[in-house]
């Protein structure tokens, strides 16, 4: 069934049934490559929240969570600004840390934010993503960990949004082309 919000319509492209299978064997995989590590998840807010919070649960191993707000998207394209709204108090020296994000698509934030991590000396750093756009991709910025790999198209839902709604969709629905 389509959703139209403000003046897009969206189509189903993912089943939330099929976002919890990823998401689950996302989370085993990482609970095999940080056994014994107790690492620190930073999720890339707003986005990332819904995909953090069912990736945080299943984990098994010792972890701890915190969040920092970047942004660099307005309507359906990025604005190419990296703004920081919320900060990191957390001290990652030697630590293991995993970021997670809802998409990868530039790369620009990521690349914008990495920096700043890698100046606070953690043990290490990887990256979990719900969703990348290699065809979008502009900047050195890899996933260690991706649950879906997709064309270059704007989507919604499982906390991604259109001008802040539809982030509480549980499937993922793509932007209809005419």
């Amino acid at each position: 069934m389509d959703i139209h919000i403000i003046d897009k319509t969206f189509v189903p492209f993912i089943s939330a049934a099929k976002i919890n299978e990823r998401v689950s064997e996302l989370a085993a995989t990482i609970n095999r490559d940080y056994a014994g590590k107790k690492p620190l998840v930073i999720g890339i807010l707003n986005g990332s929240f819904i995909f953090a919070a069912d990736l945080f649960r299943l984990l098994t191993i010792e972890a701890e969570i915190s969040f920092i707000k970047l942004a660099s998207y307005k309507g359906t394209s990025s604005t190419g600004n990296v703004v920081t709204a919320i900060g990191m108090e957390e001290n990652l020296k030697d630590r293991h840390v995993i970021i997670v994000e809802d998409i990868i698509d530039t790369g620009k934030t990521l690349h914008a934010f990495m920096p700043e991590i890698m100046n606070r000396q953690p043990a290490s750093v990887k990256i979990a993503t719900f969703l990348s756009k290699p065809d979008a991709l502009k900047y050195d910025v890899k996933a260690d960990y991706c649950a879906f790999e997709i064309e270059n198209k704007f989507v919604l839902g499982y906390g991604m949004d259109y001008d802040g709604l539809g982030r509480n969709i549980p499937e993922l629905y793509v932007l209809k082309e005419n």
